[in-house]
């Protein structure tokens, strides 16, 4: 069985278990900050993964969001990377905006990525080098993507989102939304990560920018970019990097348009 078999495989058997609990409010535990939550449902969805993974591929490494870095080969070059619920906030109030996402990073290279969207009947993949691609339930087969083709950042509807600790740092998005808020045709706060990705591998969306982010966040949206022919890279424009936190997602047309707009963010006052 092919790894990007594999990841959709247990990325359907995940989001089914989520798609049970989807359309109702749900308790949840607060992290260490009180609006980052976590359910039993990112619990039992972590551990159908990483289970799986273990199995399957005993000697890989894991990252995972609740577990964090799960035991493998010592030095091996392969490591997944999975956000058992992106959205978890949507989740616990009954919002049908989160995923499943899995990545598989090799020595360093993103290899494959997938994105279950349960609640949407939507699924994204995406392997390096053949393209990123969809299924829908209210569609019949599957479609490949491609970004959007808008050109100007005056025309672009685009996705963002704000750290957990956006009420006591000021490093938290809020005066670069309000500058790109003012020169976009319009800015969508969807609340997963992920799926803003995926929404800009598919054109929905024109481009994407966010901080503070973690590797689960990242890892297979940025691939779906990638492979949509869109480009993303860190907020000064030099390469992305799924450890560093932060991204900048577009369909390449206005990359750099967008990354001077953020560089003339000036402090809220």
């Amino acid at each position: 069985m092919s790894e990007l078999h594999f990841a959709r495989r247990i990325a359907s058997e995940a989001g089914g278990l989520l798609k049970a609990g989807a359309f109702r409010s749900h308790a949840a535990d607060s992290k260490q900050v009180e609006n980052d939550l976590v359910t039993e449902y990112d619990k039992r969805s972590e551990k159908l993964l990483v289970d799986a993974i273990r199995s399957a591929f005993p000697g890989d490494r894991i990252l995972a969001e609740e577990g964090g870095e799960l035991a493998g080969a010592t030095g091996s070059e392969r490591r997944w990377l999975i956000d058992p619920l992106d959205g978890t906030v949507n989740f616990a109030h009954g919002l049908p905006f989160f995923v499943v996402s899995i990545g598989l990073e090799v020595a360093g290279v993103l290899e494959l990525g997938v994105v279950q969207a349960p609640a949407l009947g939507w699924s994204f993949w995406a392997e390096r080098g053949q393209g990123a691609w969809m299924a829908s339930r209210m569609e019949m087969g599957e479609r490949r993507l491609y970004v959007s083709a808008t050109r100007t950042l005056g025309k672009a509807v685009l996705a963002t989102g704000f750290p957990y600790d956006r009420q006591t740092s000021p490093q938290n998005n809020l005066a670069e939304f309000v500058t790109i808020k003012q020169r976009a045709q319009a800015v969508r706060r969807v609340g997963a990560a992920a799926l803003d990705l995926a929404m800009v591998a598919a054109g929905w969306m024109d481009g994407y920018w966010e901080m503070k982010l973690k590797p689960w966040d990242l890892a297979a949206g940025a691939l779906l970019v990638g492979e949509a022919g869109g480009r993303i890279t860190s907020w000064s424009g030099g390469a992305f990097a799924v450890d560093s936190g932060e991204a900048v997602a577009t369909n390449g047309l206005f990359h750099d348009e967008l990354l001077a707009a953020l560089k003339d963010v000036r402090p809220l006052v």
